[in-house]
């Protein structure tokens, strides 16, 4: 495919881009915006197919593997987009541009799409944050889930924040958008125990039954779980807090989550 140089930071292409930060049209729209080499990387290394058109300017450039992904857009048939340097500097979102960056092709997963496996599955009740939302994709990557639901008014994993939380992670995981009572559905069909959490649970993260498949439910940063999902739940653990503060961060309390889930899926039990 011909590489096409673009100059000035005010062309129809370059505003195009821009628009991809805003969250309506990114919706609206079957691309999205990554940037950073790493980040590139990562989508060239899940899924070259998945890129639709790699960005560069050659004036920024510094690393020889960034140099590499060119060649590699090129053996692929991926579009390369070249720029000026200030005219990547007017679509990047980094305050020393690395000079490389990609539109990439939303991927959508079904319930269809998910093994019934031993292991971990995540589920995510109306997300806001776009770094708590990547964040917590990196983690479930870390302990190796099934698969993450994103349940109710999340925010969209290919929201630039959470693209550059996930460290790349969003193009390994299979992510699945459903409404809680699709979601709840699969879940009792698949026989999966669901482990919730909130801070008045009678039960320690510690002491929770943790079978070897399981889906650990997580609410949303400003109200938590509803009563009406707590009760849904199979069991809900309580994270300790044991000074002035009540809660954690969401993308923290997962982690501590899904590794006591991951720990004990592996052997290693609460000694009393």
């Amino acid at each position: 495919m011909d590489n096409v140089f673009i100059q000035s930071p005010g062309n129809a292409r370059i505003k195009e881009i821009r628009r991809l930060r805003e969250r309506k049209y990114l919706k609206d729209s079957p691309l999205f915006y990554m940037e950073g080499t790493r980040i590139v990387g990562e989508a060239f290394r899940a899924d070259p197919c998945a890129v639709e058109t790699l960005i560069v300017a050659p004036e920024l450039i510094r690393s020889d593997f960034a140099a590499d992904l060119v060649g590699e857009a090129a053996e692929n048939g991926i579009e390369v987009l070249t720029l000026s340097a200030a005219a990547f500097g007017s679509i990047s979102i980094k305050e020393n541009p690395q000079g490389i960056a990609a539109l990439g092709r939303k991927r959508s997963a079904s319930f269809a799409d998910l093994a019934i496996e031993p292991g971990l599955y995540l589920a995510l009740n109306s997300v806001a944050d776009p770094g708590n939302l990547g964040t917590m994709i990196r983690t479930a990557d870390a302990v190796d889930c099934r698969g993450v639901f994103l349940i109710g008014d999340s925010v969209s994993p290919y929201d630039i924040g959470a693209i550059r939380g996930s460290m790349g992670a969003v193009f390994t995981q299979k992510i699945v958008t459903a409404a809680y009572g699709a979601f709840l559905d699969w879940k009792r069909e698949n026989g999966i125990r669901l482990i919730g959490t909130d801070d008045s649970a009678a039960s320690d993260y510690l002491e929770v039954d943790i079978p070897d498949t399981a889906i650990v439910m997580m609410g949303s940063e400003r109200e938590g779980l509803t009563g009406a999902q707590i009760a849904d739940c199979d069991a809900v653990a309580r994270i300790p807090m044991l000074r002035s503060c009540d809660s954690l961060n969401l993308a923290v309390a997962a982690g501590v989550m899904l590794y006591q889930a991951y720990n004990v899926q592996r052997g290693y039990h609460l000694r009393k």
